[in-house]
């Protein structure tokens, strides 16, 4: 299959994000709807002509139109063929870029597969563990399904951004006539005059473990006491979205033929709710304008919309309006064990899938000064440099005797828009030396000389030494 028939998911991805039918973007490139239709399920190829004409509609960058899902998949299936399962013969990244081109949904399904392989192995372990400290078998070991991957994948193809959802968000702002300086109040007017839902606060004693409880057939939701009052107004505005955009994000949900479960599709209707809340508090044009005015300041944006870290910088990766654009990141959100529990990438870099990330990451280093913020510039063994910033955030609900879960956020962008920033101030942007030396996991990463490596390169043969001893057991030399 040639590269350009393989334009159809993200001519769909594009046009879905400015909220568009398949007709109305017809019209706009004048052909038929019909044709567009199978141009989207890569039936027809898409034309030079055709490209260029997208390109300028939907306000894209043809460079990036063409690379991004395509190189996507080339990263998640070096990072599958890396495992030491597929250690002998060794394939080569030219060979990998050549079956991802050649049959990208057979790529997929390999990416699919090595997926339900880890499931199941992880499956299998959890029960040997349990054998072994002679648990009670009755509990069973269900296989592990990852809702969370598909979801993920959900919001990667949509580029985190849904037209839909800011435009009624947008509406919702209007027709309430909701100011964040008094959103709070606000969205309990709107909950109770609109919606005749009542909003009562809950004491801890009662629903420590339950921070939100909507009871749809008594007409009440219930905030626990626990919860600031950023923390409130999310989620009401989280079940305002849940309540009067219910069609807008089934439509999203139901017709992504990749989200494959029950599981999947509930969580990608929560992920749809977090993000119109997100939207509500977040305008999208103020919170642009405010973005551009303060350099992306975390904290200022944070105080001003009277937001958290968290949900400031996931905010920032949604700015993806055509013609309106934010600075391209990437987000991730990792616990101190190191397991990924959000990632998305609008900068190009690619994100550990299946196994541990890079540790010369700075988002591992923030968890030794908590609270500050720390910065890196990263250059990958593709040669591409990023600006990356990391903190670390400490949940704020619980009591006394509650366990305060730490994690840490990391948000970066290319080099290339680093000075848009505050965070770059007097750092040599110029200056190669400076850049840290990143990969995305051990096994695909090619680097020789790093003292940080915990398992040998699918690159490179490895060859033990005993009377010499490197960097790293598993140097290459």
């Amino acid at each position: 299959m040639s590269e350009v028939v393989r334009f159809g998911s993200k001519v769909r991805a594009l046009r879905r994000r400015d909220g568009l039918s398949q007709a109305e973007l017809a019209t706009r490139l004048g052909v038929s709807a019909s044709y567009l239709n199978l141009i989207e399920n890569n039936k027809r190829p898409l034309p030079a002509p055709l490209l260029v004409k997208l390109a300028q509609e939907l306000k894209v960058d043809i460079a990036q139109f063409a690379s991004d899902e395509d190189a996507r998949l080339v990263s998640d299936l070096m990072e599958a063929f890396a495992d030491p399962m597929f250690a002998d013969p060794a394939l080569t990244q030219a060979e990998v870029r050549d079956m991802a081109s050649a049959s990208p949904a057979a790529a997929r399904a390999v990416i699919a597969l090595y997926r339900a392989y880890r499931a199941a192995k992880g499956s299998a372990d959890d029960l040997s563990s349990r054998i072994a400290e002679r648990d009670d078998l009755a509990q069973g070991a269900t296989p592990a399904h990852l809702p969370s991957e598909e979801v993920s994948d959900f919001i990667q193809r949509n580029q985190n951004h849904f037209a839909g959802l800011e435009t009624g968000a947008e509406e919702l702002l209007a027709r309430g006539k909701l100011h964040t300086d008094e959103i709070y109040q606000g969205l309990v007017r709107y909950l109770e005059g609109e919606l005749g839902i009542s909003v009562q606060i809950a004491r801890s004693e009662k629903a420590r473990e339950t921070l939100r409880r909507f009871e749809p057939h008594e007409k009440t939701l219930s905030l626990s006491e626990l919860l600031p009052t950023r923390s409130r107004s999310f989620q009401l505005a989280y079940q305002i979205g849940m309540l009067t955009q219910k069609s807008a994000i089934g439509a999203l949900v139901d017709r992504d033929a990749y989200l494959t479960t029950d599981a999947s599709r509930a969580l990608a209707r929560v992920a749809l709710g977090n993000y119109f809340a997100g939207a509500v508090l977040m305008p999208y044009e103020a919170f642009l304008r405010a973005a551009r005015e303060e350099r992306y300041d975390i904290d200022v944006l944070g105080r001003r919309f009277r937001v958290g870290f968290e949900q400031t910088c996931h905010r920032l990766t949604t700015l993806r309006r055509a013609g309106a654009e934010g600075v391209p990141f990437h987000f991730v959100r990792i616990d101190v064990a190191g397991n990924i529990s959000k990632r998305f990438s609008a900068s190009g870099i690619r994100i550990a899938r299946f196994s541990g990330a890079c540790p010369r990451w700075n988002i591992f280093a923030a968890f030794l000064t908590p609270g500050m913020i720390r910065i890196q510039l990263s250059r990958m063994p593709d040669g591409e440099a990023f600006f990356c910033l990391a903190r670390t955030i400490q949940k704020d609900s619980g009591g006394y005797h509650a366990q305060q879960p730490v994690m840490a956020i990391g948000l970066g962008c290319k080099l290339e828009h680093a000075k848009e920033l505050v965070y770059s101030d007097g750092v040599d942007l110029e200056n190669p030396g400076i850049c840290t030396p990143v990969g995305v996991t051990c096994r695909t990463c090619e680097r020789a000389d790093c003292d940080q490596r915990a398992f040998p390169s699918m690159r490179q043969p490895l060859v033990v030494d005993e009377n010499v001893r490197g960097t790293s057991l598993y140097s290459i030399r």
